[in-house]
C-alpha cells in the first residue's frame, strides 16, 4: 500500500495548529464570553490556555511515541491496550472532526450572505466541495492554503488589538470586574475552551510531517502559546472599545468592534476575515477527520477501503470522500450551538482520555523511548497529566443534561459500529 507523503516541517505544521486554534471560535464566542465573565473574561481565557497546554503537553510525549494518523486511537489502543477503547475515541474524534466542519461551514455561509445573495446552507456546500478538493489534492498544498487562512485570521485578531490599545477608553476599565463572580468566570472558561480545541489534530497528520517526533510536540507547544497570548489581548482591548454588556448582546462583536471605530469599513474588513477564519478551521477538520478514517482503516478498525491512498495525489481519497459526503449531511441538521456544546463535550472526554494515557504508559511501557517528556514529574509519575486530567473531568460536569445524553447516544452508536464490524468483518481481533 503507498504511503503518506511527509511534505510538512515547523513552521507549516506550527500555523496548521494556529488555524485550528484561532479558526472561527472567537469570532463568535467572546461576545457571551463578556456576558459570563464581564472585564474578567482574560482570566477564562487564561485558564482555557492552561487546560489546553496541559492537554497539549500530553499529545506532545503521546505523539513523539506514536507519530501515527488516527492519534488518538493509537494513543488509547495502546496505552489501555483495549481496542474497543480506542475505538471509541477514534469515533468520537472523527465524528466531532464532521460537525465541527458541517457547523463552521453553516458560520461561512453566515458571513457570506452580507456580500452575496446565497442561502447559508448553499454556501456552506459550496465551501465542503471546494475545501475536499483542496484536501484530495495533496497536505501539500492544504498546508499551504491553511497557512495563508492562519494569516490572515490572526491578522483580524491583531487589528482588533492594536485598535484596542491605541484608542483612549472612554472610561478606565476595571480588568477584574466580574458581574458574576467566580461562577461567571467559571462559565466563560468552559464556554470559550471551544476556542482552543482544534490542537489535538496537529497529531493526526503526524505521517505526514518531517521528523514528527521533534516537529510535533515543539509545534503543539507553539501553536497554543501564540494563540492563548492572541486570545488574552483581544479580550484584554474589545473591553476598552465595547462595554462588556454591548458585547455581550452582540451577534458579530468583533465586527462591531471594528465598527465602532473604523465604521461600515471596519464591519466589512473583520467580516469578510471572518470568511477566512471559518475556511481555515473547516479545511483542517476536513484534512484531519480523513487522516483518522485512514488511520482506523490502516489499523484494521475501520474497512480497509478507507485506507487507500489516491497513486498521484498520495491523500486518503475515499477517506476524503467519506468526509465531504458525512459532512454535507450535518449541515442539513442542528443548533449551531447545541452542536458546538456536543463537539466540546467529546472533545473533553477524549483529553481525559488522553491525560489518563500519558500516566498509564509511564507504568506499562516505561523503558519506551520517549523523544518529548512532559515535564514536572515525580519518579515515574508526570504531575501535569494529572492537572489535565482533574480539570478535564471537572468540565465534564458542566455540561447540561441534554448536551450529556446526546454524546452518550454518539459513543452508544460507535458501540454498535464497533460489534458490527468486529462481528460481520472480524475486525479488530488481535489485541
Amino acid at each position: 500500500m503507498s504511503e503518506l507523503k511527509r511534505h510538512m516541517g515547523l513552521f507549516h505544521l506550527t500555523m496548521y495548529g494556529v488555524g485550528l486554534i484561532l479558526g472561527a471560535g472567537i469570532y463568535v464566542l467572546i461576545g457571551e464570553a463578556a456576558g459570563f465573565a464581564g472585564n474578567s473574561m482574560w482570566i477564562s481565557f487564561l485558564l482555557g490556555a492552561i487546560v489546553a497546554v496541559f492537554a497539549g503537553l500530553s499529545y506532545a510525549e503521546l505523539a513523539a511515541l506514536f507519530p501515527k494518523a488516527a492519534a488518538e486511537y493509537t494513543f488509547v489502543k495502546n496505552a489501555f491496550k483495549n481496542h474497543f477503547f480506542g475505538f471509541i475515541i477514534g469515533w468520537l474524534t472523527a465524528i466531532t472532526s464532521i460537525i465541527v466542519a458541517a457547523t463552521v461551514s453553516l458560520g461561512f455561509g453566515g458571513y457570506l450572505t452580507q456580500f452575496i445573495d446565497l442561502p447559508i446552507t448553499v454556501g456552506a456546500i459550496f465551501l465542503i466541495g471546494v475545501l475536499s478538493i483542496v484536501n484530495f489534492i495533496g497536505i501539500k498544498e492544504s498546508a499551504w492554503a491553511n497557512t495563508i487562512f492562519a494569516i490572515i485570521t490572526a491578522a483580524g485578531l491583531v487589528l482588533i488589538i492594536i485598535l484596542g490599545f491605541t484608542i483612549e477608553p472612554i472610561e478606565s476599565v476595571d480588568y477584574f470586574e466580574a458581574p458574576n463572580g467566580i461562577t461567571g468566570i467559571i462559565l466563560a472558561f468552559v464556554l470559550i475552551f471551544f476556542a482552543f480545541i482544534g490542537f489535538e489534530d496537529m497529531a493526526n497528520v503526524a505521517e505526514e510531517v518531517r521528523r514528527p517526533q521533534k516537529t510535533i510536540p515543539r509545534a503543539i507547544i507553539l501553536s497554543i502559546v501564540i494563540t492563548g497570548v492572541i486570545y488574552i489581548l483581544v479580550s484584554l482591548s474589545v473591553v476598552r472599545i465595547l462595554s462588556w454588556e454591548e458585547l455581550s448582546v452582540s451577534s458579530a462583536p468583533l465586527a462591531d468592534v471594528a465598527h465602532s471605530v473604523l465604521g461600515i469599513n471596519g464591519n466589512i474588513t473583520i467580516s469578510l476575515i471572518a470568511l477566512f477564519a471559518t475556511a481555515s478551521t473547516v479545511l483542517i477538520t476536513l484534512v484531519a477527520g480523513a487522516r483518522i478514517l485512514y488511520g482506523m482503516a490502516e489499523s484494521n478498525s475501520l474497512p480497509q477501503f478507507f485506507g487507500k491512498i489516491h497513486h498521484k495525489t498520495k491523500t486518503p481519497w475515499i477517506a476524503v470522500v467519506g468526509i465531504l459526503i458525512t459532512s454535507v449531511g450535518f449541515t442539513f441538521v442542528g443548533d449551531i450551538v447545541i452542536i458546538a456544546n456536543i463537539v466540546v463535550f467529546a472533545v473533553v472526554i477524549t483529553f481525559t482520555a488522553i491525560n489518563l494515557a500519558v500516566i498509564v504508559l509511564r507504568y506499562t511501557e516505561p523503558t519506551l523511548e520517549r523523544p518529548f517528556k512532559v515535564p514536572i514529574n515525580v519518579g515515574k509519575f508526570p504531575i501535569l497529566p494529572m492537572f489535565g486530567f482533574i480539570t478535564t473531568v471537572y468540565m465534564t460536569l458542566q455540561f447540561e443534561i441534554e448536551i450529556v445524553f446526546v454524546g452518550i447516544a454518539i459513543i452508544g452508536i460507535g458501540s454498535i459500529l464497533y460489534l458490527i464490524l468486529k462481528k460481520q468483518n472480524n475486525f479488530l481481533s488481535s489485541n
